[in-house]
């Protein structure tokens, strides 16, 4: 990964006042060697990791107004007595899918059942999503944001597609928002994304949350709730609440209107995922649907979802009007 020497100066100059609260930069973003960090009044609201030993770049600890850690610790930190292990290619919030397919590329290494390269899990054959660039960062008051370039590549790592991917982090007062522009591009092959529900842009609760336990609550924008009633379905963003340390906490995922449209996988043991590439075979809400996502060569998929950090539940977090601000946020904010 190369990091823009634009972006460490930035870091020197920005730091003290970061770690002061200075009010005219109460957002900030910090870029070091092998992760940025996404401040508000110069506390830690979330920490992306893009060193050469991740599997894809993710997002943790996450922490929502208060200081609140809202995602899993486990893997990056052991297990403490009665949590969940389950899962470790889930690491607290993230992008990628379990199944992209390069035409005409022979693949050396797979995972079984999988026809293409498999981002979404780590097991023996799974693909890289490696952060290459980090251009240096905006800081804008209430608003941040950093450019970042990746690389798809195949286990034996062959790159098969290139990624621009723009975080924004705004300060919505009692809530904070982290925006994810995605840039797609077959530089390389045509890229097919194949029908799995194991995918894309996922989260992964803590456990003081999961509705599996009884404690969570999961809730959609058509205020359908519960993994029966969610999973699968479309909707415009979904909701993952609960107790933690004593205060109602919640995250969101957020879809933009414009995206191919995802079905959320979204499970009671924690996992909250928006999934624009399942179809027939892995989704209710799309029956029928044979048509797979696919970028020809020279050509860009755009994507667009935002990660609320919230207190209170659904309701009382203010979930909807927080996704109407996130529509009015322009993505050259």
């Amino acid at each position: 990964m190369r990091i823009n020497a634009f972006a460490m100066l930035s870091l020197l100059m920005i730091s003290p006042c970061a770690l002061a609260g200075d009010q005219k930069a109460r957002v900030t973003i910090v870029p070091a060697e092998d992760h940025v960090d996404f401040l508000v009044g110069g506390k830690l609201v979330g920490r992306y990791h893009i060193g050469p030993k991740v599997a894809k770049p993710y997002l943790w600890p996450l922490l929502a107004p208060g200081g609140v850690a809202i995602t899993r610790a486990w893997p990056m930190e052991p297990a403490k007595k009665g949590d969940s292990t389950d899962h470790p290619h889930q690491k607290s919030a993230w992008f990628c899918h379990g199944d992209v397919i390069p035409e005409g590329l022979d693949l050396k290494q797979k995972v079984k059942g999988v026809k293409g390269v498999d981002f979404w899990s780590e097991t023996k054959g799974h693909g890289v999503v490696a952060c290459t660039e980090v251009s240096p960062p905006v800081n804008r008051g209430d608003r941040a944001s950093i450019k970042t370039r990746n690389e798809w590549r195949t286990a034996d790592g062959t790159k098969i597609m290139d990624e621009t991917r723009v975080l924004r982090l705004f300060d919505l007062g009692k809530t904070w928002l982290l925006v994810f522009d995605i840039d797609l591009y077959a530089s390389v092959v045509p890229i097919v994304f194949g029908d799995t529900k194991e995918g894309s842009f996922g989260v992964r609760v803590s456990d003081s949350i999961v509705a599996a336990r009884g404690k969570g609550k999961i809730e959609n924008a058509d205020g359908k709730t519960g993994e029966r009633d969610c999973w699968g379905r479309l909707s415009a963003w979904c909701d993952y609440s609960g107790p933690i340390e004593g205060k109602t906490t919640g995250i969101a995922i957020f879809e933009e209107p414009s995206n191919t449209p995802a079905c959320w996988h979204v499970r009671g043991y924690g996992l909250m995922a928006a999934n624009p590439f399942g179809r027939d075979r892995s989704f209710p809400a799309m029956k029928g649907r044979t048509d797979l996502v696919r970028i020809n060569r020279g050509e860009h998929l755009r994507l667009r979802y935002g990660i609320l950090l919230h207190q209170g539940d659904a309701q009382s977090g203010q979930v909807g009007e927080m996704y109407r601000r996130f529509l009015l946020l322009g993505k050259g904010d």
